[in-house]
């Protein structure tokens, strides 16, 4: 995880009009949040494992379900996530549900950033502050 720093930070925004900015630049909610933090995710490539930009988020007025949710934003970082190549060797079914998980567990969930995508980071960071600031 490479931390970056930026003018954001700290700034309180209305979740529902920050998603309706951020979605059409390719960003997408993560789906680990929670009712009282969250991230907005940037995919920017998926080689060798998947390296994302993270915009973390924590509601300071209502719950990130509900409508009129404010969001403070934190620091952003990159993060790299690696996968096992194939399916998972201890892959589970449910005996309640038809379902069946087969897709591997990431093999390290916070693997080194190549140093090439830190100046990518560092754009996005500067297109959030132009949008956002």
């Amino acid at each position: 995880m490479i931390e970056i720093p930026s003018k954001i930070e700290g700034k309180q925004y209305d979740l529902f009009k920050l998603e309706q900015l951020l979605k059409p630049l390719g960003y997408s909610i993560g789906g680990n949040w929670d009712y009282d933090h969250g991230y907005f995710d940037y995919k920017i490539e998926n080689q060798n494992g998947y390296q994302f930009f993270r915009l973390p988020f924590q509601s300071i007025d209502g719950q990130l379900d509900s409508r009129n949710c404010t969001v403070q934003l934190s620091r952003p970082y990159l993060l790299t996530h690696r996968y096992e190549d194939g399916n998972d060797d201890e892959a589970t079914s449910g005996n309640t549900s038809a379902t069946f998980n087969q897709f591997a567990e990431p093999k390290v969930k916070d693997a080194a950033v190549p140093e090439k995508y830190v100046d990518i980071g560092k754009a996005l960071v500067f297109e959030l502050e132009s949008i956002l600031d």
